[in-house]
């Protein structure tokens, strides 16, 4: 197999998980009022980990103290980034919330990188972010803002934490645990949040649907895609996010995108294209014998 048929595959991945990603995200903003955000964080969670377990079966013995302890790390940012984020969903919009978030894989990106062309289609991403939020910077809430960086460090740390437990653990058993261990750690914290709208089946039915679509979906196909996309290469494509927040927002939502936002999307798209591309032409000339 070529660089390029190895490729193609992981980039159609993360993309389709940012779809449903930015779907799932939109529903959970739509249940915040009956079951608040860390009561989604919960249900997302849970959910996911119960179709995860479900699925994969993983495998208990033959993994050395390194790797639980990896899974466990898993866990805590899988806990942290998906409240964070939830919290900063609740005071901003869709759309902005996901663009100050890109920025921790933007910054992942530069650092993981040795080669210049990074830091070119890192620059034409940041711009586009940048203009993403435009007209909107001046309304934001400022608790929304810190809990969207908190969740964009997450994100970086979610990057590396999710290639170490890919590369420990087979198929997605590494994932199905770290979501069991993330389930566990949000479970206090969203039974306070929701309370007695746990005890509604229609809430329950739609909590089961986000996390298929926010969690289940999305980090299977990005764990598959981290074994054959570079770090610093993913990091750059999931700047794609903005872009299909701000849509995602405007279709399920109703918020509205300026000619601005319009570039900025524009802008984002073409750098991750460019990274992508970039990554492949690199793994090709690795593979190929000199001479």
């Amino acid at each position: 197999m070529t660089a390029r048929a190895g490729t193609a595959p992981a980039v159609a991945l993360v993309v389709a998980g940012l779809a449903c990603q930015e779907v799932g995200a939109s529903l959970a903003y739509l249940l915040f009022p009956q079951v608040g955000p860390l009561g989604m964080v919960m249900l997302r969670l849970v959910f996911s980990a119960l179709v995860l377990l479900a699925i994969a079966r993983p495998r208990l013995r033959g993994h050395a103290r390194g790797d639980w302890f990896g899974v466990l790390w898993f866990g805590v940012v899988l806990a942290v980034m998906n409240g964070l984020f939830y919290l900063a969903l609740e005071r901003l919009t869709l759309g902005v919330t996901v663009t100050i978030e890109v920025l921790g894989p933007l910054v992942l990106s530069i650092i993981a990188s040795r080669r210049a062309s990074a830091w070119l289609w890192a620059a034409l991403a940041f711009v586009g972010v940048v203009a993403l939020g435009g007209g909107g910077w001046d309304r934001l809430d400022p608790w929304g803002v810190v809990f969207a960086l908190g969740a964009a460090a997450s994100w970086a740390l979610y990057i590396l934490a999710s290639a170490r437990v890919g590369a420990a653990f087979p198929k997605l058993d590494g994932l199905a645990l770290a979501m069991t261990a993330g389930a566990v750690i949000a479970l206090p914290f969203g039974l306070v949040d929701a309370g007695a709208a746990l005890l509604r089946p229609e809430l329950l039915a739609l909590g089961a649907a986000v996390a298929v679509l926010s969690s289940t979906i999305p980090y299977a196909f990005e764990l598959i895609a981290l074994r054959r996309l570079p770090a610093s290469a993913f990091a750059i494509l999931m700047s794609l996010a903005p872009a299909t927040a701000c849509l995602a927002g405007f279709v399920l939502l109703g918020q509205r995108l300026t000619p601005l936002e319009l570039a900025g999307i524009a802008l984002v798209i073409a750098a991750s294209i460019g990274a992508v591309r970039a990554a492949g032409r690199h793994a090709r000339q690795a593979v190929e014998p000199v001479g």
